[in-house]
């Protein structure tokens, strides 16, 4: 832990012209004194690093002095092609191998590119989570997450409704999604994947043994067939609505935009007042409401029926909450 500690502390001051103490102390997350002493052991192992005294003064590095010491470990590679996300490092434990990451590349920049990746922050950032929704970590993201860098067997403790079913798990990747984690694992010995939700684990055992990773498997491409399937899986319904030209523009906001296009690019005709009539797949009479309430006065719904009806009850409800006083 010291080790990799006066390592970064090296590449912080290779990075920078002078840092304080408090500086240094608030960056490796340690005590001033600390900081101090950390300077004299790199001082005895050869590392020019002397203190300025005074106002302005700080710790420095003796003018040209570069370390060697900027080879990237496994981790911090594979950590660094994350560090655009920056709350999903912190979930999955990644945030300290992504942080000497990128001082090892920066301080194998030319000094004039140093900057960059403080310029890229300010300019580019990933909120993942939806709005009005506390995104919560799962306790046990952190060990998947382990689990799924090192290709080794998972046995997990999986909240099916009421019960529990226990699984010897290939862990092959992991997805957030809307502020949600998933993992994407195969049971072992067959030959189809299947998504499990993180935060339904409830129990986690890594495994002794390591799993060979199949080579055709594409996490971007399976997630991809897999949210289109549940999508279309959910969609057990269907009701039929007429859309003004408004309403035609605003159904893809309302309801699953997928299905909205494919019934748009099957609906009849615009009527003579420009009305379109379409069938559409819903998840179920209830989630209809709820969405092509959305739309007001620009749908109408012609069946089913009792849907129909509910619509109708809410608009009486509607006139007689605002008619004239």
């Amino acid at each position: 832990m010291r080790a990799a500690r006066l390592i970064k502390m090296v590449l912080l001051l290779q990075n920078r012209a002078s840092m304080t103490a408090a500086e240094l102390a608030r960056e490796l997350e340690v005590s001033e004194r600390t900081v101090t002493r950390d300077a004299q052991a790199l001082s005895e192992a050869g590392v020019p690093v002397y203190a300025d005294r005074g106002r302005a003064g700080g710790y420095r590095l003796v003018g040209g002095y570069r370390t060697r010491l900027t080879g990237l470990a496994r981790s911090e590679a594979e950590a660094l092609f994350l560090s655009g996300v920056p709350a999903a490092l912190r979930e999955m434990g990644l945030e300290d191998a992504a942080s000497a990451a990128r001082l090892k590349v920066s301080a194998a920049l030319l000094p004039s590119l140093r900057d960059a990746s403080r310029t890229a922050a300010q300019r580019f950032h990933l909120d993942a989570p939806n709005w009005f929704r506390e995104p919560k970590t799962p306790e046990l993201l952190p060990a998947v997450a382990d689990a799924v860098w090192d290709d080794r067997r998972i046995t997990a403790l999986y909240r099916r409704g009421e019960h529990e079913v226990r699984r010897e798990l290939e862990p092959y990747g992991l997805v957030l999604k809307a502020g949600v984690w998933y993992l994407c694992a195969r049971v072992a010995g067959r030959e189809s994947y299947r998504v499990y939700r993180i935060d339904r684990f409830t129990s986690v055992e890594p495994g002794e043994d390591r799993f060979e990773r199949a080579a055709g498997f594409d996490l971007p491409a399976f997630w991809e067939e897999r949210a289109e399937q549940f999508a279309r899986s959910i969609l057990r319904a269907e009701v039929v609505i007429r859309l003004s030209e408004e309403g035609t523009r605003r159904l893809p906001h309302a309801v699953d935009p997928m299905s909205a296009r494919e019934a748009l690019a099957a609906a009849d005709e615009p009527d003579e007042d420009g009305w379109v009539t379409l069938t559409l797949p819903v998840e179920s009479e209830e989630v209809a409401h709820t969405q092509l309430t959305a739309l007001g006065a620009e749908v109408e719904v012609l069946a089913p029926e009792s849907l129909r009806e509910r619509f109708a009850a809410q608009a009486a409800r509607l006139a007689e909450l605002y008619r004239p006083r």
